[in-house]
Order: C-alpha cells, then structure tokens, then sequence
C-alpha cells in the first residue's frame, strides 16, 4: 500500500471512530431523557464501551481509529491539505483543526490507559489531572485563563453552526446529489447540534470562570445534564440526544464521501 493510499485509510478511518464515539453520547443522551441513565461524555463512554461484550476489541479500533483522525487533524493544519490558506480566517481554522487533533489524540490515549490499566484504575489519571488544575488554578487571577480558555468551544460552537446552517461542508465531499440529499439535512442538523453543545460548554466555563475551583471543566457530560435540567429539558435533551447521532452519521458520511486531498509535499501519489 502506497503512502498516499495509507494516509487516505487513516483520515476515513479516523472520521468513523469519532462516527462511533458521538453515536455512544448520543444513545445514552437519549436514554437519559427517558431517564434510563445520566448522560456521558466521550470518556465515560469509552469506559461504557469496554465493559460491553469483545470491548477490548472494539476499544482498540476506537484508539486506532482517534490516533488516525488526530493526525489527520494535524495533518489538515499544518499541511493545509484542504487549502484554507494564510489570511486570518485560514490561520483561525487550522488552529482550530491542530487543537481538535491534539484534543482527540488525548482521548485516545485516555482509551489507551482503559487498555492497559483496567477501568479499576483509569481513575487515577483523572487524579493527577486534578492536581494539575488546582496547582493552574492556584495562580492569582488564575480565573481570567477560564475566560480565555472558554473562548475555545465558544469559537467552535459558532463555527459549527455556521459551517451548518451554510452546509459549506458539501464543498469536502465525493458523493452525487442522490447521496446528499440525504447526507445534507443529517449533517446540518448534527452540525448545529453539536455546535450548541459546545457554546453550552463555553458558557459554563464562563460562568464558572469567578469561582472556579479544582474541579473537573464543564464538558459535553455537563452541557447534557444542564439541558435536561431545564424547563422541559426531557425534550431539549431528545432534541440534542438526536442532534448527537445525527453528528455521528456526518462522521460516517465523511469517512465514506469526503474528499481526502493528500498533495502533501514528500507523500508519493503512486
């Protein structure tokens, strides 16, 4: 197998692993709106994922999957394979692409540890984790960096919902309008979807920001729970529940229809 074919199995491959994570969210968002459970961020879902039949099997491709869709993430920024360019608005999207790689390869390694550790003892990588942020947030005016770092999901967020609403993501893929019709009003929707869990998360960042303490930052888990703790929230958090799995057929779609443009300086075509 030629580099070239290498890198387009690894950037498909890593699309369907994110495919997999935010279909498990999604499910256990929607049990949880018919009170069944507690919703789950992707950690406690690829905990959810072990403990299910051949799930050290499917962990695995989880993390080999996540591993592949990171380096395609940093691929993407700093290779500018999608040629989003050197303006302001091209630099800003492929920071935005090497901080998801560096986001997701995190996870990944997070699943990793299930492996080698056991669920028994992922637990005390979310202690040091702890330490790590009190020692951060010890710092006088250590609050102004939640602000900053609120920013983040707040600008991927907007972007999430813009890129759906405009469904400028049709520009990326290989697929007839046969296909799209039908991909097309599922990626908006989890687009937009996803990007209101995600200023959800920034808002809660910023909320917090005054009297954050050592505690674990608001993730997609809190952004769920708040949901469903408002006014009719069991129905907002269906609506999102759906939104969630609607992003994970967009991941699929994108493994199966993007285009994958590899004229990367070094990787042989042949």
């Amino acid at each position: 197998m030629s580099a070239h074919h290498s890198l387009i199995v690894l950037a498909r491959g890593g699309y369907a692993a994110r495919g997999v994570l935010y279909l498990i969210i999604g499910i256990f968002a929607l049990l949880a709106a018919l009170d069944s459970t507690k919703p789950k961020d992707s950690h406690k879902s690829l905990e959810a994922l072990l403990s299910q039949p051949f799930g050290y099997f499917l962990i695995v491709l989880v993390v080999a999957g996540l591993l592949a869709y990171a380096a395609w993430r940093v691929l993407q920024a700093t290779r500018d394979v999608d040629h989003h360019g050197k303006d302001f608005k091209g630099l800003v999207i492929r920071a935005g692409l090497f901080a998801g790689g560096l986001v997701n390869g995190a996870l990944a390694f997070f699943a990793l540890g299930l492996l080698i550790s056991g669920i028994s003892s992922s637990g005390h990588s979310g202690g040091h984790t702890t330490d790590w942020l009190a020692h951060l947030l010890s710092w006088k005016h250590s609050n102004l960096l939640v602000y900053v770092v609120a920013l983040i999901p707040l600008g991927v967020g907007i972007a999430h919902i813009i890129k759906g609403w405009k469904a400028s993501f049709e520009k990326y893929f290989e697929a007839d309008e046969d296909v799209m019709r039908y991909v097309r009003p599922v990626a908006q929707f989890g687009l937009i979807a996803r990007g209101v869990v995600f200023i959800e998360i920034a808002v809660l960042l910023a909320v917090s920001g005054s009297a954050y303490q050592a505690m674990d930052p608001p993730g997609m888990k809190e952004a769920l729970d708040a949901l469903q703790n408002l006014p009719a929230g069991w129905l907002v958090l269906i609506v999102m529940a759906f939104g969630l799995i609607a992003f994970s057929g967009y991941s699929f779609a994108e493994a199966f229809w993007r285009k994958i443009n590899m004229e990367v300086p070094g990787v042989s075509n042949a």
